[in-house]
């Protein structure tokens, strides 16, 4: 077996494990340390499995490469289910907008530099920052919401424990599996 299959088989495998633990962590007490770690945990592992989905896609067969992406973005959002970015992002480029135009002087946009007008631009922009990213935030929590409801994160994580095991063991993916017994 060459590394790259393997690299599918291992990130399905954290994957899938931390996914469960995340859940049965948050089912017996999620006010622990236990749980906030094995959330660090499983964010820095999503990130990773959502970056080794991005440079892997075309070795890995597409329905791997789908769970493996899927379960990466579940377990790197869930840590951020309730943080507004649109606002914090809007909030940034407000300040940069305001600083950038005090630096200007002469020519046509010379009153844009001082006062209200640089104010008001610089509100305006982070207004149309906002509602963009606003947008793609609220787009972007709905999934994460669904993905992390512990039902489906459970089941998530055992198929993808499932399809670790599966191809690890030589079986290809359980999908192979399915299509081979419709056939």
């Amino acid at each position: 077996m060459d590394a790259t299959p393997q690299a599918a088989e291992l990130m399905l495998a954290v994957g899938g494990i931390l996914s469960v633990l995340v859940v049965a962590q948050y089912l017996k007490n999620r006010a622990l340390l236990r749980y906030k770690a094995l959330l660090l945990l499983g964010f820095v592992s999503g990130i990773a499995m959502i970056a080794s989905c991005l440079l892997s896609y075309f070795d890995w067969g597409t329905p791997t490469a789908v769970l493996v992406a899927v379960s990466g973005f579940a377990l790197a959002f869930r840590p951020f289910r309730d943080v507004h970015f649109a606002a914090l992002i809007a909030i940034l480029v407000m300040i940069v907008v305001y600083v950038l135009l005090g630096g200007l002087s002469g020519g046509l946009l010379d009153f844009l530099s001082a006062g209200w007008p640089r104010a008001i631009a610089a509100f305006i922009a982070g207004a149309i920052v906002y509602g963009l990213l606003n947008f793609a935030e609220s787009i972007v929590k709905i999934f994460g919401k669904l993905l992390n409801c512990w039902p489906l994160l459970l089941l998530l994580g055992v198929v993808c424990i499932l399809e670790a095991a599966s191809m690890f063991l030589g079986y290809g993916t359980i999908f192979d599996a399915i299509a081979d017994l419709s056939a």
